[in-house]
């Protein structure tokens, strides 16, 4: 599996197909982190950031739009969901006491090496596994 210097929750990806006008800072910051990082992402951040954006936002994306910015990000390390994933996550969510959801990102991360976890989920600063939790939104 190729390995990344950093891990990009949903956020970040959703962020950075949002038109509206108060998420530009946000936005701007995810386009940052997608042309300047060394990132790998996963399956599950795949289908979070399609369903999130076609059917949740409060400006739906196309789905067009979403497919082809995700076949962008699908160049980068992707971690897919296995068994040994789940179970890893699993571990995860009891050890620290985290959402099932956040548990399998941060598998994900540790699966791929990443160091630090971009995500506005997890507490800031929090270390999983020798993975630290990023929000990369902090005061904007």
């Amino acid at each position: 599996m190729p390995e990344a210097e950093v891990f990009l929750d949903t956020n970040v990806l959703v962020y950075a197909l949002s038109d509206a006008p108060e998420e530009r800072a946000k936005r701007d910051q995810s386009a940052k982190l997608l042309s300047e990082s060394d990132f790998g992402t996963s399956y599950q951040v795949l289908m979070e950031t399609w369903v999130v954006a076609t059917r949740k936002m409060a400006k739906p994306v196309p789905e067009n739009k979403v497919a082809a910015f995700l076949e962008k990000i699908l160049v980068f390390p992707c971690a897919a969901a296995t068994p040994d994933l789940y179970r890893k996550a699993f571990l995860l969510a009891s050890t620290y006491r985290i959402h099932p959801h956040d548990a399998a990102i941060v598998a994900a991360a540790h699966e791929l090496g990443a160091r630090t976890l971009y995500t506005e989920d997890l507490n800031e600063g929090q270390m999983y596994e020798g993975i630290q939790a990023v929000n990369p939104f902090s005061g904007i």
